[in-house]
């Protein structure tokens, strides 16, 4: 046996935040989650399985990863091995054109598409949903990546596996774009995993995220059905905060901020305050990210200039769901 799976999935960026499990071992959510996949950030992964492996391997950017992180990628590619009923092992080669670790979901991006090469590498031909709910075993936010576009990953129900998925939810092809301020690209100190269960275990904040990120999701997804980018962003907007709210009301206080993302905060809303709809959201580490108009995001970005450097900002349009790639599109 020697069959190949090369595969590109985008990042995503959440709008309405997932944070905290309910499944550890499962990775269920304690609240349903949507999200915008965006073009500018991606991974590019290729699996070879081949009789001729007598082990897993796993080439991160051309360098060959430890033994701590190939186990991680084994446990992960056990679960399609399973289900395909084969015992092959993999080479696995992985292109990050994100900075790993860094807030910017790169393990989104990085565990969908190693998701979706598997998925043809093994010969499973499994429909996106149901991928979607495999990719979501290696990292929460991959089963967004699925798909391109504004994406809801529903939390599902008890602790079934298979009834927590991601559903495309509209296409965001109405003038939606997004800027990424990257503050600081090195691998953050605290795991969003570690973080995540840090806030869960100790917050007293922790039971009001959940009630009021789920009356988010049902209000932001009016905003989307009425195309109402007002409405859409300042729900946004809101989320996010109380997502680092909860953070901060953790034992010990959690912050992934520096000073720089306090400064891009302002900024934003500083260029609001000009009439250009504009609105902040951050995941788990400092890089701020504005959801805007896409005919907005030259003057937005001439506009953060004046604070940051022409290479800290980072333009997007609104990404595409997983994609098959030839060899002839695979780097040499």
């Amino acid at each position: 046996m020697n069959n190949i799976g090369i595969v590109r999935a985008h990042t995503n960026i959440a709008l309405i935040k997932y944070w905290g499990k309910r499944n550890n071992k499962l990775f269920l959510p304690m609240n349903s989650s949507l999200s915008l996949t965006l073009d500018a950030f991606y991974t590019d992964t290729k699996v070879t399985l081949s009789d001729t492996y007598d082990k897993d391997s796993f080439y991160l950017d051309n360098v060959k990863q430890d033994a701590n992180e190939t186990e991680k990628i084994t446990n992960f590619l056990n679960l399609f091995r399973e289900a395909a009923n084969i015992k092959t092992k993999a080479k696995i080669e992985s292109y990050n054109h994100v900075p790993t670790a860094a807030g910017l979901a790169s393990s989104a991006s990085a565990f969908a598409a190693l998701a979706g090469a598997m998925n043809i590498a093994a010969g499973l031909n499994l429909d996106k949903q149901t991928l979607s709910t495999f990719a979501r075993r290696g990292s929460g936010s991959a089963t967004r990546s699925i798909y391109g576009g504004l994406v809801e990953w529903t939390m599902g129900y008890n602790d079934v596996s298979d009834s927590s998925f991601a559903i495309p939810v509209d296409n965001a092809d109405w003038n939606i774009g997004m800027l990424v301020i990257a503050i600081n690209k090195q691998q953050k100190k605290l795991s969003s995993r570690i973080g995540m269960q840090q806030t869960v275990d100790t917050s007293p904040f922790y039971p009001a995220w959940v009630k009021c990120a789920k009356n988010d999701l049902t209000a932001i997804k009016k905003a989307i059905a009425d195309k109402d980018f007002i409405a859409m962003g300042e729900i946004t907007e809101a989320n996010g905060m109380k997502m680092h709210g909860t953070m901060l009301g953790a034992v010990p206080p959690i912050s992934y901020w520096e000073p720089d993302s306090v400064k891009a905060i302002q900024k934003v809303k500083d260029i609001r305050d000009m009439g250009i709809p504009c609105y902040v959201t951050m995941d788990a580490g400092p890089n701020v990210k504005v959801l805007c108009r896409q005919t907005y995001i030259e003057k937005i970005r001439d506009l953060l200039l004046t604070e940051f450097k022409p290479e800290q900002l980072i333009s997007s349009r609104v990404g595409s769901g997983i994609i098959e790639l030839s060899e002839a599109e695979w780097p040499n």
